[in-house]
C-alpha cells in the first residue's frame, strides 16, 4: 500500500496518478475542505504525528510515503522523515516547480528576517500574501506598520487573525481569478511579502503583478525538505519512483521516448564539451515543463570540438524496437549561428512531404528538436552541429512504419510528451498520424485503414489506384486513427475489420486490445435475440470462443440480419469520430471477401 499526504494541487495530481493503476492507497490531509475523488482512494482527515504515522504504516502494510504536502509544511516534512527513518521504507516527495525570477525580489530566508529587512528598508505599508498560519510570523511588523492581510474566505481563517490580535478590518479575501494587478493598484502597497510556493501557488502571478505596479518584493524561502528524500516534480516522474519502489503497483512500465533519451544524451555531450562535467545523470524537462532525470550511458569528449554521450532506451513496457538501444548525440562547435541537425548513423532521412519535416532532413521530429534545442541553448549560446545517431538503427527501422513513410537509412526520433505511457502505446499512436499526414500530402483521396497485414491486403483490390501511403494500419487504435483522419482533412475513410475486432467494436469498444476489452457473448447473445435470430444461432453463440465461429452460423438470414446489425453498430459508434466525412465500413470475412458493408455515402 501507499500512503499520501496531500491538501495540495500535487497531492490532487499524486492521488489522481495512484488511481490510474487501479490499485488502493490512502490519502491523507489535515483538514476536510479539499475535493479529491478517485476510485481507488481512502480518504483520511486529521494531524498526524511521527507516532501516529508509524503506527499507521505498520498497521495498513504502507510500503512507500508520497509527500505532496505545501512547502512550508515543515513540521509534517519531519514527522515524514522520522517515520519513514523508523519504517526503513522511501519517501518520495512530490515538488513544485520552482521557476527563476527577476533579480529584484529580495529573499528573505524566514520571516524573522523578512521583518528585519522590511523595517531597515522602510516599509510603511504592506501587502501579506502568506496565509492565515504567517499571521502571528508577522507580528513584529504589522504591531507597527500598516499591514493588509489577504487570507482565504473561510470562518477559522477570520478566528486565528483575531486570536493573534490582528485587525478584522485590516483582513481581505481571496477570490479566485482575481486579478493580482489590478488589486494591487487599488490598494497601493509599498511593498508585498510572499512565500515561495512555486507555480501552482500563484508565485508568478503574484511576481509579476507587483512588478507592473513598481512594488517591492519579499519572499521568504523555502525550507529545505529532510534528506533522503526521492524529488520528482510531475506526475510522470512520480509514476517512475512508484514503479521503481513498489514494484508491481502499475501493471505495466512507463518509458521515455526516442526523443527524450535523445534530449539527455545531447545535454550530457554539452556539458563534456563546455565544461569538460563527464554527468553520469543528466535532469531534462519534459514538453509539459516536468523535469526528469536520466541515466547516461556514456559521454566522452573525443576532441576539442566534439563529445558523444549516450542513454540506454528504457521504453517501459510499451512494444518498442528501440528498447535497450543506444540513443547517442554527438555535439560540436559550429562557426554558424543556431543548432544544426544532422543525420547520425541509423536514424532515418526524410524523402516525402507529410512528416512536418522538410525532404532531405534526419527525421527528428519537431517535438524533440525543441527539447534539445532548449536544453542546449541554457548552456551555450554559439553555434553547434547537433547528430543523433541509434548503432543499429537502420535494421530496427525494418520493423516499424518507416518505410512506407519515406524515410530511408534507419529510425524516427519521436515523442510528443517525452513519456511513453504502455497502456496509451504512444509510440504506436504517434507513428499512425505520421502514416496518415504522409497519406495526406501525397493526395490520396481516399485513407484505408485497416487492423494489419492481412486485412490490408484483401481491402487493397477495392483501391488498385491509390497510394501505398493511403494505406494505414490502426492496430486496435480504431478511435485514435478515426480522429487522427479528421484532424488531418481527410473527407473520405475506409476502415477494413475482421470479425473478432468488429464484435468489440459493435458493443462501443474504439481500443480493441485484447487486455483491454475480449469477446461479449452476453452482447452477442442480446444482438442475436434483437435480430429474431433461431435458437439454433443463440445455442452457437452460447458454445463458441472465439468471434470468428460467427462465420459458421447455418441459418442463412440470421446470418444476414446478424452481420448487417454488427457492421451497422460498428458505423454508429466511429461517425461521432468522423463526422463530416464518407465512412465505410468493410467487413472482411477468412477467406477476404467483403461479406458486409456499411458506409455513409456511396463510395
Amino acid at each position: 500500500m501507499i500512503l499520501i499526504f496531500g491538501g495540495t494541487t500535487e497531492g490532487r495530481t499524486a492521488a489522481e496518478t495512484l488511481d490510474e493503476a487501479g490499485q488502493p492507497f490512502y490519502y491523507s490531509t489535515r483538514g476536510t475542505l479539499q475535493e479529491v475523488t478517485c476510485r481507488n482512494m481512502t480518504r483520511l482527515t486529521g494531524n498526524m504525528d511521527s507516532e501516529k504515522i508509524i503506527s499507521f504504516c505498520r498497521e495498513h502494510d504502507i510500503r512507500l510515503i508520497i509527500d505532496a504536502a505545501h512547502p512550508f509544511a515543515q513540521q509534517l516534512h519531519q514527522n515524514i522523515f522520522l517515520a519513514a527513518k523508523e519504517l526503513t521504507i522511501k519517501v518520495v516527495r512530490l515538488e513544485r516547480i520552482y521557476p527563476e525570477l527577476s533579480e529584484e525580489i529580495i529573499w528573505c530566508d524566514d520571516f524573522e528576517d523578512a521583518v528585519a529587512r522590511m523595517k531597515q528598508d522602510g516599509i510603511e505599508k504592506l501587502l501579506a500574501l502568506t496565509g492565515t498560519q504567517t499571521i502571528a510570523k508577522l507580528q513584529g511588523f504589522w504591531k507597527e506598520h500598516d499591514c493588509i492581510f489577504r487570507v482565504l474566505e473561510r470562518s477559522e481563517s477570520v478566528d486565528i487573525a483575531i486570536k493573534a490580535g490582528f485587525p478584522k478590518e485590516k483582513l481581505i479575501f481571496y477570490q479566485p481569478e482575481e486579478d493580482e494587478s489590478l488589486l494591487f493598484k487599488q490598494l497601493s502597497p509599498q511593498a508585498i511579502i510572499t512565500k515561495e510556493s512555486g507555480s501552482s501557488g500563484g508565485f508568478i502571478e503574484k511576481i509579476e503583478a507587483a512588478l507592473k505596479n513598481g512594488i517591492k518584493i519579499y519572499v521568504v524561502r523555502r525550507p529545505p525538505l529532510p534528506e533522503g528524500f526521492i524529488t520528482v516534480n510531475g506526475k510522470y516522474g512520480l509514476r517512475r519512483a512508484v514503479e521503481l519502489n513498489v514494484p508491481g503497483f502499475y501493471a505495466l512500465r512507463s518509458g521515455f521516448t526516442t526523443g527524450t533519451c535523445a534530449t539527455a544524451a545531447a545535454k550530457a555531450a554539452l556539458l563534456a564539451l563546455t565544461e569538460e562535467c563527464f554527468e553520469e545523470k543528466t535532469e531534462v524537462t519534459l514538453p509539459d515543463g516536468e523535469r526528469v532525470v536520466l541515466p547516461i550511458y556514456k559521454v566522452e569528449k573525443t576532441d576539442e570540438n566534439t563529445a558523444t554521450a549516450s542513454v540506454i532506451k528504457d521504453a517501459g513496457d510499451d512494444p518498442d524496437v528501440t528498447h535497450g538501444h543506444q540513443i547517442v548525440a554527438t555535439v560540436s562547435f559550429s562557426d554558424s549561428p543556431g543548432i544544426h541537425f544532422l543525420q547520425g548513423k541509423g536514424v532515418g532521412k526524410v524523402t516525402l512531404p507529410g512528416l512536418g519535416l522538410a525532404v532531405g532532413e534526419p527525421a527528428i521530429n519537431s517535438t524533440p528538436r525543441k527539447m534539445i534545442v532548449n536544453e542546449l541553448s541554457l548552456l551555450y549560446g554559439g553555434g553547434l552541429d547537433v547528430a543523433i545517431s541509434v548503432p543499429e538503427g537502420e535494421a530496427l527501422a525494418l520493423k516499424t512504419f518507416n518505410p512506407k513513410l519515406g524515410i530511408i537509412g534507419g529510425i524516427s526520433i519521436i515523442g510528443t510528451s517525452g513519456i511513453v505511457k504502455p497502456f496509451s502505446s504512444e509510440a504506436f499512436v504517434d507513428a499512425i498520424r505520421k502514416e496518415v499526414e504522409v497519406a495526406y500530402a501525397v493526395n490520396a483521396e481516399r485513407l484505408v485503414i485497416n487492423s494489419g497485414a492481412k486485412s490490408e491486403k484483401f481491402v487493397r483490390s477495392l483501391y488498385p489506384n491509390l497510394p501505398p501511403q493511403a494505406f494505414v494500419h490502426y492496430g486496435n487504435f480504431i478511435g485514435e486513427t478515426l480522429k487522427i483522419a479528421a484532424e488531418t482533412g481527410f473527407q473520405k475513410v475506409s476502415m477494413g475489420i475482421m470479425i473478432g475486432k468488429a464484435v468489440k467494436l459493435a458493443e462501443g469498444h474504439l481500443d480493441t486490445h485484447s487486455k483491454k476489452v475480449v469477446m461479449n457473448k452476453d452482447f452477442l447473445k442480446e444482438i442475436a435475440i434483437q435480430c429474431s435470430c433461431s435458437d439454433e444461432t443463440l445455442a452457437l453463440i452460447e458454445q463458441m470462443t472465439l468471434a470468428r465461429e460467427l462465420w459458421g452460423i447455418p441459418n442463412k438470414k440470421d446470418k444476414e440480419i446478424l452481420f448487417n446489425k454488427l457492421v451497422q453498430l460498428c458505423h454508429i459508434h466511429c461517425t461521432p469520430l468522423f463526422p463530416k466525412g464518407e465512412l465505410a465500413i468493410l467487413l472482411i470475412n477468412e477467406t477476404g471477401e467483403i461479406s458486409y458493408q456499411f458506409h455513409s455515402t456511396l463510395f
